[in-house]
């Protein structure tokens, strides 16, 4: 069975307590790490390959959805946290749960049921030279060419394929979307839209225009964006 390894990003050691507990009861959840601030979890995130991230808000140095907000590629994430009023913020950045402390066992294990994948995560085929990704549409299978794709957009759980002539509306983050395509085909611009590439129309500084589209970059990725457009 596929492990997610984890990392949990928390500064209370009680909490950092029930959330390794609660990992080590799920078969496929394996936990690499604790980290008590964001800047040693960004240095272990460039030295391990992590999955998921359990991410408390309230952190010394860097707050946690702050530290989310400088991840260029995330990994899946999982909010811990004891105040509700981050949970609009949270889901803007697509984590995949926002759970409250404390947090019961059953609800840790209903937020990470959502990790695994499922019927409606796409599947790329694969070959040589990946052309397209297939995903479930109200109980159809539906191959949609990389080709045609002109960008992904975040909607909350659900991520938007847009196309020239059709948009698909799949259930998945478009962080887990990101790991499903090919890099060499499309860029992040912000965090809620995905672009294809070789589909750009024009470009400033500031925003992207594709198939009549207008789509700002994100302040946070115009550095790492502009030098391949």
């Amino acid at each position: 069975m596929e492990k997610f390894s984890c990392l949990i990003l928390e500064d209370e050691p009680l909490a950092a307590e029930v959330l390794q507990d609660y990992i080590r009861q799920v078969d496929f959840l394996e936990c690499k790490a604790v980290c008590r601030d964001g800047i040693y979890a960004m240095q272990l995130l460039q030295q391990e390959k992590i999955d998921v991230i359990f991410l408390d808000i309230h952190l010394p140095k860097i707050k946690g959805l702050d530290f989310l907000r400088t991840l260029q590629n995330p990994p899946q994430v999982i909010v811990t946290t004891a105040y509700r009023d981050y949970a609009v913020d949270s889901y803007e950045l697509n984590v995949v749960d926002y759970l409250l402390k404390p947090i019961g066992f059953n609800r840790f294990l209903s937020a990470v049921n959502k990790l695994k994948r499922n019927d409606s995560t796409p599947q790329i085929e694969t070959s040589e030279e990946l052309q397209h990704l297939q995903v479930n549409i109200n109980k159809k299978r539906i191959k949609i060419l990389f080709d045609d794709i002109l960008f992904f957009e975040s909607r909350r759980e659900y991520v938007a394929i847009v196309t020239a002539k059709q948009t698909y509306l799949v259930k998945i983050t478009l962080s887990q979307m990101e790991l499903e395509i090919p890099k060499q085909r499309f860029i992040r611009v912000q965090r809620s839209f995905i672009v294809a590439r070789k589909k750009i129309d024009a470009f400033t500084a500031i925003a992207i225009e594709i198939g009549g589209h207008r789509i700002p970059i994100g302040r946070n990725y115009r550095a790492s964006v502009l030098p391949l457009l």
